[in-house]
């Protein structure tokens, strides 16, 4: 059945005007930025395809433009304007995150899951902080595969410098859905820690992102884990000036 022949209190941009954009299932929202179907599907038909092909939001705003176009006879523009979507949604994250107080890891996690738990290829980010724990800006380092996402230490601490930031916190994320940390993983820890401490900056954590299952919460904290100097975040904040 095509939008418009749907009674006009349900088509997606009407009971969106009407009711608010909460009131929308994701099908329907994804069907707004879609605006019209493909032949033999209304833009509500083929969001609900998109969704069950990939399961879920997060794993379709890890598709590329192209992706979008090849697999599901998008054209270019329908494929911008959703992609598009994503990355605004994703830009709106990093706003949020500005001078947002850190007091542990799950918090840095609910902050940069958004922005890289859908992505297909490893990304290293870091997150300057100031002596209160609050972020205050957020940069990425490297994307790409895992040799080409362990950052050697001067360029992972240059932006501290430059910043003249209090510390920082270190964030990538393993596309595998797995946060634990492999051996690379480790040694490029011990020597940011190493490089770090000789700065005298505060490498408040480095946090590995996957995505939450049974056996985990869905990431990885080295200062949880001991492998920092300090045993906790608790331990860690009693640096910070208050």
């Amino acid at each position: 059945m095509a939008i418009n022949d749907l009674p006009r209190g349900t088509r997606p941009r009407e009971k969106m005007a009407a009711q608010g954009p909460e009131a929308l299932t994701d099908e329907e929202l994804v069907a707004v930025f879609l605006r019209v179907g493909v032949k033999g599907q209304s833009a509500v038909d083929l969001g609900r395809k998109l969704l069950k092909d990939y399961g879920s939001l997060m794993a379709l705003g890890g598709l590329e433009v192209r992706e979008l176009c090849s697999h599901h006879g998008l054209g270019i523009a329908k494929a911008a304007q959703l992609v598009a979507s994503f990355e605004l949604g994703a830009r709106v994250a990093r706003e949020r995150m500005v001078l947002k107080h850190l007091d542990g890891p799950r918090a840095v996690f609910e902050i940069f899951f958004p922005q890289v738990g859908h992505l297909r290829h490893e990304t290293l980010r870091i997150a300057l902080i100031d002596a209160r724990l609050r972020i205050t800006r957020s940069l990425i380092l490297t994307e790409g595969s895992l040799n080409e996402t362990v950052a050697h230490p001067r360029d992972i601490l240059h932006p501290v410098v430059l910043h003249k930031a209090y510390g920082f916190v270190l964030i990538h994320n393993h596309p595998s859905g797995d946060p634990s940390p492999s051996g690379a993983d480790r040694e490029m820890t011990e020597r940011i820690a190493c490089a770090a401490d000789l700065l005298g900056v505060d490498f408040l954590d480095h946090i590995i992102i996957g995505r939450p299952a049974g056996k985990h919460e869905g990431f990885f904290s080295f200062r949880e884990a001991g492998m920092l100097a300090a045993a906790s975040w608790a331990d860690a904040s009693l640096k910070s000036p208050g």
